[in-house]
């Protein structure tokens, strides 16, 4: 099998399977493609049933301060992508109005607003979580839109795309025992697809030379894991699933306390559902009908 990222947008473009809007990396997907995303969506759904997950949706935007408090701005400032809104006056918009018909920047017309676009999808969760835990810890289960300053011709690199996320909190043993479980599970099911899926130990694009010391460490204390797939590249497989052990950080930002009063610990994990869906696409054609049974039989049972 040939691995490049130009035949597999061309291909997926060609299919109608995803729709060019003109801006890398941002584009719309057809019925089939969302489809089979919903499907296997609903496999990670049937696979954490038992699990005794709370559900929650938010919305595509995270409070300013919340996204301040993160620190993500330490870290991924390249990614961050904030939303901003013309609050001028009436006598401005005039002017707002011909620079852009005359094609000129407009940015000192336009001001920020109290809120960002989510950049992980387990971020707008976190300051639930304030307070005393119940016994058990709690586990929460959330599909969101992401979104990343990362404009890209890769098709699997996108400024906009959804995450199936859980997020445990609790104790270090909770955590780790319910990450661990979900590695596995997360090969089995990708296997169970057909795809060439393997677990390797990950690091976050920190920023910078400070960037080099965190990826290190993260590296260092197997922080990060991801389930990979070639699907561009063989050398340089595709993470379609990420796990991060947060240790303690998130329970010192927004103060989350364990049962027994000491500092909880937490760990997410996120399945790229549009990667999902683009392994699938480059490991068994571009027309599901024609998928191998096994694995129609996983997604259409």
């Amino acid at each position: 099998m040939q691995y490049d990222s130009k035949s597999l947008y061309d291909g997926l473009v060609s299919h109608g399977l995803i729709v060019p809007s003109g801006e890398p990396g941002v584009f719309g997907r057809n019925a089939v493609f969302e489809d089979v995303l919903e499907r296997f969506n609903a496999l990670v759904g049937t696979l954490a049933a038992d699990d005794g997950a709370e559900k929650f949706t938010f919305p595509p935007t995270l409070a300013r301060n919340v996204f301040e408090k993160s620190g993500y701005m330490k870290s991924f400032p390249q990614l961050a992508m904030g939303v901003v809104c013309f609050c001028g006056s009436a006598a401005d918009h005039p002017r707002l109005v011909q620079r852009i018909a005359d094609g000129e920047d407009y940015d000192d017309l336009m001001a920020r607003t109290g809120v960002v676009l989510i950049p992980a999808a387990c971020y707008p969760v976190y300051p639930s979580f304030t307070g005393t835990l119940p016994e058990g810890g709690r586990l929460v289960d959330m599909t969101h839109w992401v979104f990343r300053h990362e404009p890209s011709e890769e098709p699997t690199r996108m400024q906009a795309f959804r995450v199936r996320e859980f997020v445990r909190v609790g104790s270090p043993e909770q955590v780790l025992e319910w990450r661990d479980m979900w590695l596995q599970r997360g090969l089995e099911l990708l296997r169970s697809l057909g795809l060439p899926a393997h677990e390797e130990v990950a690091t976050d694009p920190f920023f910078g030379r400070v960037g080099k010391i965190l990826a290190n460490a993260q590296r260092e204390q197997k922080l990060k894991f991801e389930v990979v797939v070639p699907v561009i590249s063989e050398e340089k497989p595709t993470a379609v699933c990420s796990f991060n052990y947060h240790q303690d950080y998130f329970s010192k930002t927004f103060e989350i306390n364990q049962f027994n009063g000491e500092l909880a610990q937490t760990a997410c994990l996120g399945f790229g559902l549009e990667r999902v869906c683009m392994a699938l696409f480059k490991h068994h054609g571009f027309d599901p009908a024609a998928w191998p049974e096994a694995v129609r039989a996983r997604l259409w049972p």
